[in-house]
C-alpha cells in the first residue's frame, strides 16, 4: 500500500480528495494536516511514502513543509496540490525538492497516477504546470546559473546526459527506456547515478538543472562524452 498524507487547510478538499484516493486499492490515506508545521510533525510520526501538500495554508506554509518532508528519514515524496500554478510557486517548491506539482483543477485519474509516480520515484507535473516552468526557467536562466549548470553536467557520461535530457521533458522511466531500448532497471540505474553526480535528491531538480544547462528541448550545451 502507498501511504498518503493530505495537507490541506479546508476539510472540504481534504475529503474530497480522500474520497478520490478510495478509488484506489493501492493508496490509503493515513493522515491529515492543515498547516506546513503539522504536516512535518505528523509525517515524522506517521512516515507516509506521499505527501499531498497545498501551497498556500496559515502560518506555516506548504512550501516550508516541502524542504523538510524530503530531508526525513526515511525522506517522503511531496507532491504540491495547489489552485496556484504561477511561474514563482512552482520553482520554488521544485527546487525545495517536490517531487511534482498538481493543479487542484486535475481529474481524479491525474490525481492517483501522480501519487503512484511519485511513490515509484517519477516525477509529477500538469501539462500547465510544465508550461509554467519551462516560461520561469527561460526568465531566469541567468549566464551564471547556465555556466554553473553546465559545470554540474560535465561529470556525466553521454548515456547519462541523454537520460537526463529526457528527465527534462518529464518523462517516466519506463518511456526513456522504450525510447533508448533498454530495460526500465538500467534507467533506474542510470538515474541513480545522474543525481548522485549532479547532488540532487529527486528527480526533478535534475531536470531544473538540465533546463538550465539549455536540455530541455533534448539538447545539451555541453558536447556528449
Amino acid at each position: 500500500m502507498i501511504r498518503v498524507l493530505l495537507a490541506d487547510d479546508e476539510a472540504l478538499v481534504r475529503a474530497g480528495v480522500r474520497l478520490i484516493l478510495s478509488h484506489a486499492d493501492d493508496i490509503e490515506v493515513v493522515a491529515e494536516a492543515d498547516n506546513g508545521e503539522g504536516t512535518v510533525e505528523i509525517a515524522a510520526r506517521e512516515h507516509p511514502d506521499v505527501a499531498l501538500v497545498d501551497v498556500r495554508m496559515p502560518g506555516t506554509d506548504g512550501l516550508y513543509a516541502v524542504g523538510r518532508l524530503t530531508t526525513l528519514n526515511p525522506p517522503v515524496a511531496v507532491v504540491m496540490l495547489t489552485a496556484f500554478g504561477d511561474e514563482e510557486n512552482v520553482t520554488r517548491a521544485l527546487h525545495a525538492g517536490a517531487n511534482g506539482f498538481l493543479l487542484k483543477n486535475s481529474g481524479p485519474e491525474e490525481l492517483i497516477h501522480a501519487v503512484r509516480a511519485a511513490a515509484a520515484g517519477d516525477a509529477v507535473l500538469s501539462p500547465s504546470v510544465i508550461a509554467h516552468v519551462v516560461r520561469r526557467m527561460r526568465q531566469d536562466c541567468r549566464a551564471d546559473r547556465t555556466r554553473a549548470a553546465v559545470e554540474r553536467i560535465a561529470a556525466l557520461t553521454g548515456r547519462e546526459r541523454e537520460v537526463l535530457a529526457m528527465l527534462g521533458t518529464g518523462l517516466t522511466n519506463a518511456e526513456i527506456a522504450r525510447r533508448i531500448g533498454v530495460e526500465t532497471g538500467t534507467v533506474k540505474v542510470h538515474v541513480g547515478r545522474i543525481l548522485a553526480k549532479l547532488g540532487t535528491s529527486n528527480r526533478v531538480q535534475a531536470a531544473l538543472i538540465a533546463y538550465e544547462a539549455g536540455m530541455a528541448d533534448g539538447t545539451s550545451a555541453v558536447g556528449r562524452a
